[in-house]
């Protein structure tokens, strides 16, 4: 059965809008993990248009079950790995300007930078993830790179258009897992995943872990933040 990781990203979005101090990520963490939610997942951005150092300071110290880093592989950020030693690290690429991520790592042209920061996070105890467009180059790639983990981007499934197209990149999708599980790298899943689009996704086996974030803050804005991840924890484990 999957995992739950609550990305509490837009909950700094929030209040970064105001530069105030409410809502609060940690507290909406707390929330998460009280409601059954199986790690948290922030992205600490180099222009900091959300989560904050402070934020990931006190999350290291108050998350019980497992804390997820997503950051790009620049010398600050693993910096700030370093100091902080998140329970993992997902590696993502960041575009000046972007609203989110767009589209995974180009672990092909970035292999030799890669091949030197996965084992640098990893003596230090975490575990290091790949954040990857569903392609078989970058599957292959990544267990050349001794990832434990990759994480699939689910966008093209999440935008498709029509029965038909969703059908086609369900099948991809699941064909790049099982891939990925040959070549005995673990798998975790997000991007662009909401309470309808997932539950054709929980259907697919050897999936260790769904990343969500902006449609359960978006939910929590109406039913309280517990509630929403409670929601999306039913999705989850229903297979």
């Amino acid at each position: 059965m999957a995992k739950l990781s609550i990305n509490v990203d837009h909950v700094a979005t929030l209040r970064q809008a105001r530069k105030a101090a409410e809502p609060d990520p940690v507290a909406a963490a707390i929330s998460a993990e009280m409601a059954g939610a199986d790690g948290i997942t922030i992205h600490l951005r180099g222009d900091r248009r959300h989560i904050q150092d402070r934020d990931l300071k006190i999350l290291r110290e108050v998350v019980k079950t497992a804390l997820n880093l997503e950051m790009a592989a620049t010398e600050e950020m693993i910096a700030k790995a370093f100091e902080v030693k998140p329970d993992m690290v997902t590696l993502v690429p960041e575009k000046e300007g972007e609203i989110t991520t767009e589209g995974g790592l180009d672990v092909q042209a970035n292999f030799d930078h890669l091949n030197v920061v996965i084992p640098k996070l990893q003596s230090e105890g975490m575990l290091v993830s790949l954040f990857i467009n569903p392609d078989e180059e970058s599957i292959k790639t990544s267990a050349k790179l001794k990832t434990d983990y990759v994480e699939i981007n689910t966008d093209s499934y999440a935008c498709a258009k029509t029965v038909t197209e969703q059908i086609s990149q369900l099948e991809r999708f699941e064909k790049m897992v099982n891939l990925a599980h040959r070549l005995n790298v673990g798998v975790n899943a997000g991007h662009g995943l909401n309470y309808k689009n997932i539950t054709n996704l929980v259907q697919i086996q050897h999936i260790h872990e769904f990343s969500i974030g902006h449609s359960i803050v978006a939910r929590a804005v109406l039913v309280g933040f517990e509630k929403a991840v409670k929601e999306m924890l039913d999705l989850v484990k229903r297979r």
